[in-house]
């Protein structure tokens, strides 16, 4: 017998319908190689090079002699970002703004320059790295790769503390006057920013609603520069430096705007708790945060929540998580409703004693 080694084999040929779908395969490629699209981004925004943009497209050598950098190392990193629609370039060469390069211009309404300066920052991107372990204990890496947990790091790191207020000021401030106008605010009462920060959100509440005052409640250094100096605001606000989890101003409507995603069940029933006790008769307690719908579409939410998980030990909760801590803290969830942008407003009442 003719040995199998030596037979004529015909392998069939590959047509359209057998070859390999690889779709599968250059999706897995891109989000392997999402770590670099990360630092390409935190390097277009150290370099500034949309504002080097602002008056119009400009070649690599005329960026590189404005930033100071190496033209052919810039043209590749712009070639990259230009591949997910961070600048584009034409036939010339020329490099020019998209409408996400346009958002990483500083000093303009909604620029998110400070954001992607703190979600590309060490005190994000070395928990990040740590993830398995984090999925292994359930525990927040910080502690483990900075020696001390995250709010206690930044008390002592000013640099790390100006980059976190200056992001997260950039983060939530072009969601302020969405959530303004999307929830029915009273006509009068007291309106509390609860870890409100410098009262960007409380700013456009009083600003929408002229019979409402407020109370600007955070820690102390967060209520250095506050947001609230337009003249019409003179006399409806006051600023109350201290602790959410012993005690909340008393207030008909208590806001927390990204707060509870930074704290692990436990802590945010505490938090939740002091508002229902400083709770005016039929108030509501409002939280704003992108919580993650179910199902598998992207959404900002479940990106938020492992960089909670990581960084913070935190959680971005979806409402029905959120209705469990309300139940604990002796509220209700009334309703979830939806803003333009990309967090929704979760609405607790008091239940009955």
């Amino acid at each position: 017998m003719e040995p199998a080694s030596s037979r004529d084999v015909t392998t069939p040929a590959t047509t359209p319908e057998t070859a390999p779908d690889t779709s599968g395969v250059l999706r897995l490629m891109e989000e392997a190689f999402g770590f670099l699209h990360s630092a390409a981004l935190r390097t277009a925004a150290r370099l500034r090079l949309a504002d080097h943009l602002a008056d119009g497209p400009r070649t690599p050598a005329e960026l590189a002699e404005a930033t100071g950098t190496d033209g052919t190392a810039l043209r590749r990193l712009l070639r990259l970002l230009a591949s997910r629609g961070v600048f584009e370039e034409d036939g010339t060469g020329a490099f020019g703004l998209t409408p996400a390069a346009s958002v990483l211009r500083t000093g303009i309404p909604g620029s998110l320059h400070a954001t992607v300066l703190l979600l590309t920052d060490d005190m994000f991107l070395r928990p990040a790295a740590d993830l398995a372990e984090t999925v292994r204990t359930g525990e927040s890496a910080f502690p483990r790769v900075f020696g001390t947990p995250f709010f206690q790091h930044l008390e002592t790191d000013s640099a790390a503390r100006e980059v976190f207020d200056a992001g997260m000021a950039a983060f939530s401030g072009p969601l302020d006057d969405v959530v303004a106008a999307a929830y029915p605010f009273p006509d009068r009462g007291t309106v509390v920013d609860v870890g409100g920060g410098r009262g960007g959100l409380l700013r456009s509440v009083l600003l929408r609603h002229s019979g409402l005052s407020g109370v600007l409640f955070d820690q102390a250094p967060a209520l250095r520069e506050p947001l609230l100096d337009p003249a019409e605001l003179t006399g409806r606000w006051r600023a109350v430096p201290g602790d959410f989890f012993a005690a909340v101003p008393k207030g008909d409507i208590h806001v927390l705007k990204h707060v509870l995603p930074d704290w692990s069940d436990d802590d945010c029933v505490r938090i939740l708790r002091s508002c229902r006790r400083s709770l005016a008769p039929g108030g509501r307690v409002l939280i704003v945060d992108a919580a993650p719908p179910a199902g598998n579409a992207p959404h900002p939410g479940k990106d938020l929540d492992i960089l909670m998980l990581t960084a913070l030990g935190g959680s971005t909760r979806t409402p029905t998580e959120l209705a469990t801590l309300f139940t604990r803290a002796g509220l209700r969830h009334a309703r979830t409703l939806p803003t333009p942008g990309f967090a929704s407003i979760v609405e607790a009442e008091a239940t009955t004693d």
